[in-house]
């Protein structure tokens, strides 16, 4: 069973589509780097909430960000669900068994790097607190952390970002994170399909924090 704050997205899942999370589909020719992110949302001890990560300040590719547990798709997993569940093993030491997969939404991509995104909706009824899951390695995840969407719903944490390549895209800071790229517009439009939105200045501008000079200034998919 999920709960009942869960269930609008859940049902609304089956009829997502890639035009409603995205300007950026996968490419038709096929190709691109196959991939996927665990979107795990949990009952934290704050409310609902949902499993972010802030990778470690010196990996070579997006240093500092704030992402969802994920990775590219080996050609050992059985589909991108698989993999999605297996990188957030890898990384936050999630407990695969106790996951309830609630749907993999329509690819998406990511055009600087490539990456095809699959988007791998989940309920963790066993994750309470943060204790439940961990930064496995330190040298890849420097903090794991259950983010309240009351609190990323508030309209005093958002705000558009300046990107540094032009654009502006939505953005979000809680809890000392600064939340941008990829995962903000995912976070943007899975707060609007689930009705848990709060109307916000949507011309309040932030820069982006300087980046590590190794990182690319993309999204957060490895």
């Amino acid at each position: 069973m999920i709960p009942d704050w869960l269930a609008p997205l859940a049902a609304a899942a089956g009829s997502i589509t890639g035009h409603d999370l995205s300007q950026y589909l996968p490419p038709e020719d096929g190709s691109g780097r196959p991939s996927a992110v665990l979107i795990a949302f949990a009952e934290g001890p704050d409310g609902p909430a949902v499993l972010l990560i802030e990778r470690a300040s010196d990996l070579r590719k997006h240093a500092g960000q704030v992402a969802f547990p994920g990775g590219s798709v080996d050609v050992t997993d059985a589909s991108p669900t698989a993999a999605a569940l297996r990188e957030a093993t890898e990384e936050v030491g999630l407990d695969a068994a106790g996951v309830v997969v609630l749907a993999a939404l329509p690819d998406i991509f990511i055009p600087v790097t490539g990456f095809v995104v699959t988007p791998v909706l989940a309920w963790c009824p066993d994750v309470r607190d943060v204790g439940a899951v961990r930064a496995v390695d330190a040298g890849e995840v420097a903090r794991v952390e259950l983010v309240p969407l009351a609190e990323l719903a508030d309209p005093a944490n958002r705000f558009q970002v300046a990107g540094p390549m032009g654009y502006i895209r939505p953005g979000f800071e809680v809890r000392g994170l600064f939340v941008w790229g990829f995962t903000a517009g995912l976070l943007d439009r899975l707060l609007e399909l689930a009705g848990w939105a709060r109307p916000w200045d949507e011309t309040a501008r932030r820069t982006l924090p300087p980046l590590p000079k190794y990182d690319t200034p993309v999204g957060t998919v490895d």
